[in-house]
């Protein structure tokens, strides 16, 4: 007979150490000859990003040994940091970005004795020099990226464009080496994708106030011999149409994801004979209400992928739920078999293969091959392996909710799970919301050990995809425009208390939670709502003002002209929705969790909030971390913050729990 258990009591094999080193995900595909390449995060090596192959034998192995990091800070959250070829004596030649010093390496591991040789020079002014998303031209011995470049001691004086640097080593020297392709005209810019005939390129480039959600355009320029791009000119895009990814067919027409019509959806223009101002393009997969891109986080996202034989790989759904191989002829779409529901905004292809990163409910993310003639997968690196027993994984429930004016809220809810333990008949669980962050962006269906951590305790999870959020439409999005701090905390606790008044959650015993813009929405709901008794607050913006002064970096410097509203209209909005100036509407414990390298969230938000909280008697703690930035990546930063998040719940709930350190709480 299974024994009776309080919730929140409940033994566990899923301890915060499991939990941290399972932490993220394989990222950025890339194929190397007939190899498929990708990186993969390092928890317990300092939280590095290795970089990875899986031979043509089989065998996976890591190409570069700690402490290489292979990781880009362009707009601080990075993109696609490497790029990889064979030479023509058959060995693979590798470009790089190491984070430490944002230079650009070369290295050819299959050479013996051969190391890493910077290409790109160190500058000390600001931020230095930064890449990401390199394209290698073997033909001109060069190494195409985005170059970003600090002018400037504030984090908004800087420029981007796009740059070919000499495979030679002669830009380590002198930075006149560097070939510059592209103007500084938009503020950003992604990295160029080539035509099959090599004659153009084309990129995506988009302005303050805009964020690429928001609005970019499509840039067209011909190559040239030696000089920047030629005849450079828009051929698609506004600022209110965002584009999110393109690329070229193999006939030559260019492939794009346009949110024109609400959904980002797969289009496709012919450039002969196209004339100045004309853009007729064509739908190839219309009408289906769901997504076939996302929000350009990270430079070089890919959501599709053309094949050789002209059918393209593409991610799609409500959210990004499948991955299918698309005719753009017919616009007959075949999903791939399996368990997944979640595939990463990366891709690779080779012959008939389509390659892409997946998870489910019951596996984490890992590389998955696709075989388009037979339709068969089948996992080829980063394999899933459960580290305990899958009896103890969560079994979430996908919901819709109904909030403030009857609209939809979409939530994955996950109740409390042990196969040890029942819990009392007159009990009811509590349950922590999570907020995710962004705010434009969404909470993936997928295993998180993290949310196992919990619900094998006792303690429910519901996270939930509120208004603003990625994979339902345009429109979805725009319901938190100048409505953040507003929609995001109503949508949280709609869901919070639709649980509670269900029977599903113990009114009494709610928490919220969330980092970054999460941290955010999880403040502002203790500053502006009864619902929770605790909550968790994890490297937040707490201080609208601040933020879009200088307060933050160059890519979100005015996000919030279209969360909050143009600051030069409705000053006094960015001081009401701020919890630092109503921290004397906080009553319920909290604890607060930063990273002291942060420049995204920086921690002077935080050491100025709790400075309104001092001699305030409510309890609460924070946690700073040595060399954490935005997002934790070290293994042992992971498992104290997750501790201590359990502590927090433990004491504020009433449950008794000796398997983990307590949490100071101080008045």
């Amino acid at each position: 007979m299974v024994p009776t258990g309080a919730y929140g009591t409940w033994p566990s094999p899923i301890d915060a150490a499991l939990a941290a080193s399972h932490d993220g995900r394989p990222e950025y595909l890339g194929m190397v000859g007939d190899e498929v390449w990708w990186t993969a995060p390092r928890p317990t090596e300092g939280g590095r990003r290795a970089l990875m192959r899986r031979r043509v034998d089989g065998g996976e192995e890591s190409v570069l040994p700690a402490p290489w990091n292979v990781r880009s800070r362009v707009i601080e959250y990075g993109g696609r940091p490497w790029a990889g070829a064979l030479l023509a004596e058959g060995g693979p030649l590798i470009v790089f970005v190491h984070f430490p010093d944002q230079r650009l390496y070369v290295y050819e591991p299959d050479t013996p004795e051969a190391e890493p040789r910077p290409l790109t020079p160190v500058s000390a002014l600001g931020g230095g020099l930064r890449w990401v998303d390199p394209q290698l031209r073997l033909d001109r011995g060069e190494v195409w990226c985005v170059l970003e470049e600090f002018t400037g001691a504030a984090p908004t004086d800087v420029r981007r464009v796009i740059a070919a640097v000499p495979l030679d080593g002669s830009a380590v020297e002198d930075r006149a080496a560097v070939r510059e392709l592209s103007d500084d005209r938009h503020r950003f810019v992604t990295g160029p994708r080539l035509s099959p005939d090599g004659r153009h390129a084309a990129w995506i480039a988009w302005d303050h106030p805009q964020m690429p959600w928001d609005g970019t355009v499509v840039m067209l320029g011909e190559v040239t011999e030696s000089g920047p791009f030629g005849s450079v000119r828009p051929v698609v895009g506004e600022t209110d149409e965002s584009v999110a990814q393109v690329d070229w067919a193999p006939d030559g027409s260019l492939l794009f994801v346009s949110d024109l019509g609400n959904w980002w959806e797969l289009q496709r223009i012919r450039l002969e004979g196209l004339a100045p101002g004309v853009v007729p393009s064509t739908g190839l997969c219309p009408g289906r209400g769901e997504e076939f891109g996302g929000p350009l986080w990270k430079i070089g996202l890919k959501w599709f992928h053309p094949l050789e034989n002209g059918l393209i790989a593409v991610i799609h759904g409500k959210g990004a739920t499948a991955l299918g191989i698309l005719d753009p002829e017919t616009g007959e779409l075949v999903d791939a078999a399996g368990p997944w529901t979640e595939w990463s905004s990366t891709l690779a292809v080779h012959g008939d293969r389509a390659i892409g990163v997946a998870a489910s409910p019951r596996s984490a993310y890992e590389v998955v091959e696709l075989d388009t003639r037979t339709g068969r997968t089948r996992v080829i690196g980063s394999a899933h392996d459960d580290p305990v027993d899958p009896v103890y994984y969560p079994e979430p429930q996908i919901r819709t909710f109904v909030g403030p004016d009857n609209r939809e809220i979409h939530a994955h809810i996950y109740p409390p799970h042990s196969p040890d333990r029942i819990a009392p008949d007159d009990e009811l669980p509590p349950f922590v919301v999570w907020a995710h962050g962004g705010p434009t962006g969404h909470a993936p269906l997928v295993l998180d050990l993290e949310i196992a951590y919990f619900t094998s305790r006792g303690i429910g999870v519901a996270e939930v995809n509120y208004g603003g959020s990625t994979g339902y439409g345009r429109e979805y999005r725009n319901r938190l425009r100048e409505q953040w701090g507003v929609v995001d905390v109503e949508d949280c606790a709609a869901v919070a208390e639709t649980l509670a008044a269900e029977g599903t959650a113990d009114p009494a015993r709610l928490a919220i939670r969330g980092g970054s813009a999460g941290g955010w929405t999880t403040a502002a709901s203790l500053t502006s709502t009864d619902v929770y008794a605790c909550g968790t607050i994890i490297y937040p913006i707490l201080d609208l003002m601040s933020w879009a002064t200088d307060g933050t970096h160059d890519f979100e410097s005015q996000y919030l002209e279209s969360l909050i509203g143009p600051l030069a209209e409705v000053p006094g909005r960015y001081r009401e929705r701020s919890p630092l100036h109503h921290v004397d509407r906080i009553t319920t414990p909290f604890l607060l969790l930063q990273g002291l390298d942060d420049v995204i969230c920086p921690p002077v938000q935080c050491e100025r909030f709790l400075a309104q909280m001092a001699g305030r008697g409510v309890p609460h703690a924070f946690i700073a971390f040595e060399g954490e930035g935005h997002g934790f990546r070290r293994a042992d930063t992971m498992v104290r913050a997750l501790e201590s998040e359990l502590s927090l719940y433990a004491q504020t709930f009433g449950i008794i729990r000796r398997d983990i350190p307590p949490l100071e709480l101080k008045k």
